[in-house]
């Protein structure tokens, strides 16, 4: 009796070490919170460490994970670590995931290019969407002959659709219960963050006009670098779409499967097909990056 009475007392102490450790990492986590700053590409991720002045001589350390980079150190006294996220919806899902796997990261925020799908937006503007929408999550269909198409029991037509593209909502899985979700949020608090800073910013000039930085509004991607003017206006009409890329439904998606604020920042540097002949990413991507990314640094110093 004596012994069992000595294990029972072990494994209770055990157990509340445990509790104790874990409400200690989770409280250290509240005080001392860690963002992560992402980029998909090399112009995103070069124009973060350049603007957050990511050098070894301001303290920053390289960190290798399974031969992924990841720069880690401190701005204006929050902890940054900056990750890039490859290009396009798996590969950004699954280096977040990844991220949020081996470091303690307790917010995700993002500063990149996207194509402009709303047109009162300019080439240089940036758009901090409250939600994310995937627009080629969708069913390919066979026509009838008759004008229509052939659509499968399951399918329920909920959104007009573009040709033989019927799109159609995701579902995930979140603490044990399938949802579908329309939309993935982002963070209502560092929303109002991004207002509170965008209020103060210095808006830049891109092709001689003051750019313009608004919050609100949708944002969708897909796994379709998009140059195509009826396309454009197909996800504009349905959505009411200001931007669209390739990352960041994907990146909100996960962060809100893990329950991490999330906020995604993008500059236009094209219309997506749009314009008047070839698309200008290619000479907007470096300079537009770096807008989006002072951005970003706007909002990080807003953050207490």
């Amino acid at each position: 009796m004596r012994l069992m009475f000595r294990r029972a007392s072990f494994l209770w102490i055990a157990v509340l070490t445990c509790q104790l450790a874990l409400a200690a990492v989770l409280k250290s986590q509240e005080s001392h919170p860690l963002y992560a700053l992402c980029g998909a590409y090399p112009p995103e991720l070069e124009a973060l460490k350049k603007v957050f002045e990511v050098t070894k001589d301001k303290g920053f350390t390289l960190t290798k994970v399974e031969g992924v980079e990841y720069w880690r150190g401190t701005y204006a006294g929050k902890d940054l670590i900056f990750i890039r996220t490859g290009v396009s919806l798996v590969n950004a899902a699954f280096q977040l995931q990844f991220a949020l796997d081996h470091f303690p990261i307790t917010h995700v925020l993002f500063a990149g290019v996207a194509g402009g799908i709303d047109p009162s937006l300019h080439v240089g503007d940036v758009v901090i969407p409250e939600r994310w929408a995937y627009h080629s999550e969708a069913a390919y269909l066979n026509d009838d002959g008759k004008g229509g198409y052939v659509l499968p029991d399951y399918l329920k037509a909920e959104y007009p659709n573009f040709g033989m593209i019927f799109p159609a909502d995701v579902h995930v899985t979140l603490d044990g219960t399938l949802q579908k979700m329309p939309t993935f949020p982002a963070d209502p608090a560092l929303l109002a963050t991004a207002k509170k800073a965008i209020s103060h910013f210095s808006a830049p000039k891109k092709a001689g006009r003051v750019v313009t930085v608004s919050v609100g509004g949708t944002g969708v991607a897909g796994t379709v670098f998009l140059d195509n003017a009826p396309y454009r206006e197909w996800v504009f009409r349905v959505w009411k779409a200001r931007c669209l890329d390739m990352e960041s439904t994907a990146l909100a998606q996960v962060a809100y499967a893990n329950h991490k604020p999330v906020l995604i920042v993008r500059g236009l540097s094209d219309l997506a097909g749009g314009q008047a002949g070839k698309n200008p990413i290619d000479s907007n991507e470096d300079s537009v990056s770096e807008i989006a990314a002072r951005v970003l640094r706007a909002v990080i110093d807003q953050l207490k």
